[in-house]
C-alpha cells in the first residue's frame, strides 16, 4: 500500500523527491494517485506509465497527472526528479482555481497526462522553487501554504502556454467537468452540514442521479463515494493532528453524536479514531 506522508494527509500538500517515494514504499515502483494531482519535475529523462499507457519524458519537463492514475516509475531512482502532490481541497479556493483544475492539463481525452516545458536543460528554476518551498516550510506553516499554493499556480499557468488553442473537449465533458467541479467547492464549504447528496444536488439544482452521473464521468467515483472520502479525510486529519477529544471533534465534524462518528470511522478507515490516534502519537 502506497504510504502518504503525514505532510499530505496534514495541509493537503507536499514536495518529494521521487526516490524517497519509492524508498518509503519498500522500493515499490507502482502507486496510484487516489484524490491528489500530481506535478512531476523531470531534470533527467524519466520513464513513466500511468494507466497501462508508456511515456518517455525528457528532462527538463513538467508532467501533469490527474486523481486516480496507477503510475509505475522506470528510472526514477537515485534521479533529482520532484514530484508535487496535493489535493483539490487544498489549491482550489477560487473560481480561478477551479478553472484551472478542472482544465485539460489535468483532464483531457487525448493522453493520460500532460507535458509541458518548464526548466529546459537548466536545472536552476527547478532548485529555486524547491529550495524556496523549503525556506518557507521551515519558517511558517501559513506562508509555506501560500508559497505552495503560487508555486502550483506558476507551474500550471506555464503549462496553459501549451495547450493547443484549437485542441476542445467534448462539451459534454465540459460541462460534467463544471458541474462537478462546483460540486468539489460546495462539498468543501458543506461537508461538516450536509453528508448527503440530495443537498448537493439541489444547491446544482439538477438530480442525484444526474449528479452521480457526473461525478462517474470525471473520477469514476459516485457523488456518496466523494463526500464519504471527504469526510474520512477530514476524521483521519482532526484525529491524527488535532488535540481535541474525539467527542469535540465529532461535533465540530458534524455528527449527531460520538458514537455515529466513531462508527463511521472504523467503517471506512477499519479502524476505531482511538486506534487511529494511538498510532500516530
Amino acid at each position: 500500500m502506497y504510504q502518504i506522508t503525514n505532510q499530505l494527509h496534514k495541509i493537503g500538500f507536499s514536495i518529494s523527491l521521487i526516490s524517497s517515494i519509492i524508498k518509503r514504499n519498500n522500493y515499490q515502483r507502482q502507486f496510484n494517485t487516489q484524490e491528489f494531482f500530481c506535478i512531476l519535475l523531470t531534470a533527467q529523462d524519466l520513464d513513466i506509465v500511468v494507466s497501462n499507457r508508456a511515456y518517455r519524458i525528457s528532462g527538463g519537463n513538467a508532467v501533469f497527472i490527474g486523481p486516480q492514475k496507477d503510475v509505475e516509475i522506470d528510472n526514477a531512482f537515485g534521479k533529482e526528479i520532484y514530484v508535487i502532490a496535493f489535493s483539490a481541497g487544498f489549491y482550489d479556493k477560487s473560481s480561478k482555481d477551479s478553472l484551472f483544475l478542472n482544465s485539460q492539463v489535468f483532464f483531457n481525452s487525448q493522453s493520460e497526462i500532460f507535458i509541458a516545458p518548464y526548466f529546459g536543460n537548466n536545472k536552476y528554476n527547478q532548485i529555486i522553487l524547491v529550495e524556496r518551498l523549503l525556506k518557507f516550510q521551515s519558517k511558517d506553516e501559513s506562508l509555506y501554504i501560500s508559497a505552495a499554493h503560487n508555486a502550483i499556480e506558476g507551474l500550471i499557468l506555464d503549462a496553459y502556454l501549451h495547450v493547443e488553442n484549437h485542441h476542445v473537449e467534448k462539451d459534454e465533458r465540459m460541462e460534467y467537468v463544471s458541474y462537478v467541479n462546483r460540486f468539489r467547492i460546495l462539498l468543501q464549504r458543506d461537508f461538516k452540514i450536509a453528508k448527503k447528496v440530495s443537498h448537493y444536488a439541489e444547491e446544482l439544482k439538477i438530480s442525484v442521479r444526474r449528479l452521480t452521473e457526473m461525478t462517474e464521468y470525471v473520477y469514476g467515483k459516485s457523488a456518496k463515494q466523494l463526500i464519504i472520502e471527504k469526510v474520512k479525510i477530514e476524521c483521519e486529519k482532526a484525529i491524527k493532528f488535532s488535540n481535541f477529544t474525539m467527542s469535540e471533534i465529532a461535533f465540530d465534524l458534524g455528527f449527531n453524536d460520538e458514537g455515529n462518528f466513531s462508527n463511521f470511522v472504523k467503517k471506512h478507515t477499519g479502524k476505531k479514531p482511538s486506534e487511529m490516534r494511538e498510532i500516530s502519537a
